[in-house]
Order: structure tokens, then sequence, then C-alpha cells
């Protein structure tokens, strides 16, 4: 089992580690391949109902591919059509588990793109972010795919085009996050929003994040004829059935994710 990624289970949430703090929990291969199996073992687990993906201690989140072996980082094999990193983008966007992206430490590069494959960030206020490819001849092409779908245009045309870092108030107002906290109350603020997702119907979230995915590049006509199916198919299912039945009892819905 390799140490560079930690998989642990705490509570209902499955937690992915990066664990390489003194490479600035940089990306290699191995990193990626267990991140990517991290993300396989909750979906295959229905006790698991999120998704925290972090780095180890406070000093960074992932400051992208480790450019210590350069050589490696941008190897490529022309062979293959797919390249790993894009691969676990794909994994995480077709993920009917919600993922939540702690972010304590400097999150650059392709630390970027693993934030923005979750769907929920919470920041400590003195991280840093940014897209620095520039600054060392490449462009951080995999990582627009996702982000320019979540931040205004022009923000991201300055991020990759300048390479220059932006703070966690910046991040915040351009949709990269959905909280920023000191340090000292990040863990408290994670716990916080897990606690809001797991006391919710996981057949709900788990339909829910289907249609979202399903829906964002069709049109209005294609996306609404789509939900009205998806509505009438989640209207079938046991949490459905049950979440009206505590309604009208006025009680807690106790869900079975079928």
């Amino acid at each position: 089992m390799s140490e560079n990624v930690i998989i642990n289970k705490r509570g209902q949430a499955l937690w992915i580690t990066i664990n390489r703090p003194d490479k600035r929990n940089a990306l290699n291969g191995d990193v990626i391949a267990r991140i990517a199996q991290g993300y396989r073992q909750a979906h295959e687990e229905s006790d698991v109902r999120v998704i925290v993906l972090t780095g180890a201690g406070d000093k960074a989140f992932c400051a992208g591919a480790d450019l210590q072996n350069s050589g490696a980082a941008f190897a490529m094999d022309y062979s293959r059509p797919n390249v790993d990193y894009a691969d676990l983008l794909r994994l995480a966007q077709n993920s009917t588990k919600p993922a939540i992206a702690r972010v304590g430490g400097v999150c650059m590069a392709g630390g970027m793109g693993l934030l923005c494959m979750t769907d929920m960030a919470i920041a400590a206020d003195q991280v840093i972010f940014g897209l620095p490819e520039v600054k060392v001849g490449v462009f951080p092409m995999q990582v627009l795919s996702l982000l320019q779908s979540i931040a205004p245009p022009r923000l991201v045309n300055e991020w990759a085009l300048t390479g220059e870092p932006f703070d966690a108030n910046s991040a915040l107002a351009a949709g990269l996050l959905n909280y920023v906290v000191p340090a000292a109350e990040l863990d408290a603020k994670i716990e916080w929003l897990i606690g809001r997702l797991i006391d919710k119907s996981p057949t709900a979230i788990r339909r829910g994040k289907y249609a979202m995915r399903a829906i964002a590049s069709m049109s209005f006509d294609e996306s609404i004829a789509f939900t009205e199916g998806q509505i009438a198919l989640l209207a079938l299912t046991e949490d459905a059935k049950e979440g009206l039945r505590a309604f009208s009892e006025k009680r807690k819905p106790s869900w079975t994710g079928r």
C-alpha cells in the first residue's frame, strides 16, 4: 500500500489525503492512481456518503506536478489517447457521491484541478492559489476543462496567462470556494459540511449528481425534458416515499439509500 496517499474512513466520510508534505503534496503517477482508487472505493462502499480530498500538513493542499523529476512529470506515452491525470478528472466528474476539498495550504497548477474536480471546497484564510505553468513553459491545459465552468472567464484568462498567484478571498469571490475560515477552524467547518450532507437522502444525492452532470452541456429544451423523466423516476424510490412520509408525520426520515 502506498503511503503517498492515505485513504481512511471517518464515520461516513472517506478521506483521501495526499501524504507528501515534504514535496508540497506534489502529484506523481502513484498519487494520481491512489486518489482514483479512493474515489472508486467510495463508490463501492454503500456506507460512504462523502469524499474529503486534502493534503497532509498545513503547507500545501497540492502544488501540482512533481517538478523535481520533471522528465517523469511531462513524459507521455504517445500510443495512449488518455493521460492518467485527465482520467482522474473524468472519474471525479462522473462521481455520484459528493466530494469536498479541504484546502489547508498552497493550491497550485494540477492542485487547482483537484480543487475543481470536487463539488465543494473550504480553505484556510492564508492559502495561496495559482496557475503558474506559464512560468515553466507549459500551460494548465487539463485544469481549464473544469476551471472554465466555475470561474469568470476574465479571471481565468488572467490566472492562466500571467501565472500570478491570488489569495483565498479572491478564490472565494471567483466561485472556487464555498467558505474561507481561519486555519484553526478548518476541520470544524469540514465536519459541519459533512454533517449537512450525511443527514440527507443518499438516493436523492446520487441521482441528483448524475442529473447535474448529464444536463451540464444540454440546451434548455434537452435539459427540461431529461429532468422531467428524472423526477418521475426519483419519486418511485424508497427514499422519496420515506421522505414524504416523514414530512407528513413530522419526524426525521430514516434513509435506506434505495
